[in-house]
């Protein structure tokens, strides 16, 4: 899916380092904490292979052949239900501010529900304002508790959409 100069396009083997860079620079440029989060998680690295299960996806966003964006889905970990998790959603400065957050998360979930899911879950910081506004304009509504067992403990914002 091309925006302008912008694709949407689904990870490639490549595409590991680049994507691994793009998250960990966004942690740290919003203050996140290292541990409890995705910073440290083995999946980060391994994006491509990460996303090659069944039911899950990974999407990156790519200008110029650099790695600005990204977002898959998964199974929700440790849930009985048809529930697929948003996750790794992560956007360098360059890529915010355009409508690119809604079209991957659009072709997300359109990519979700064909595979069969019925609701889409996802965890965030609170202070991720920005993020948490993109996701409440997309129909997601935030829950009280969490649902599964991601292991993201620093996460302490819950959200919820019908597919």
């Amino acid at each position: 899916m091309i925006t302008s100069d912008f694709i949407i396009r689904e990870i490639k083997p490549e595409d590991n380092a680049q994507i691994a860079q793009v998250i960990r620079d966004v942690l740290i440029e919003f203050g996140a904490p290292k541990t409890g989060t995705a910073y440290e998680d083995k999946a980060t690295d391994e994006m491509f292979e990460t996303y090659q299960k069944e039911k899950s996806s990974y999407f990156v966003i790519e200008q110029d052949d650099k790695i600005i964006g990204g977002a898959g889905f998964a199974s929700l970990d440790n849930f009985e239900g048809n529930v697929c998790e948003l996750q790794k959603m992560y956007f360098l400065p360059i890529a915010r501010g355009k409508g690119l957050g809604s079209k991957l998360i659009n072709h997300c979930l359109s990519n979700a529900k064909s595979k069969g899911f019925e609701q889409c879950y996802l965890e965030t910081m609170p202070y991720m304002e920005a993020a948490r506004v993109l996701y409440r304009k997309n129909g997601f509504v935030s829950l009280e508790k969490p649902l599964g067992n991601t292991g993201h403990y620093s996460c302490s914002v819950w959200m919820l959409k019908e597919l």
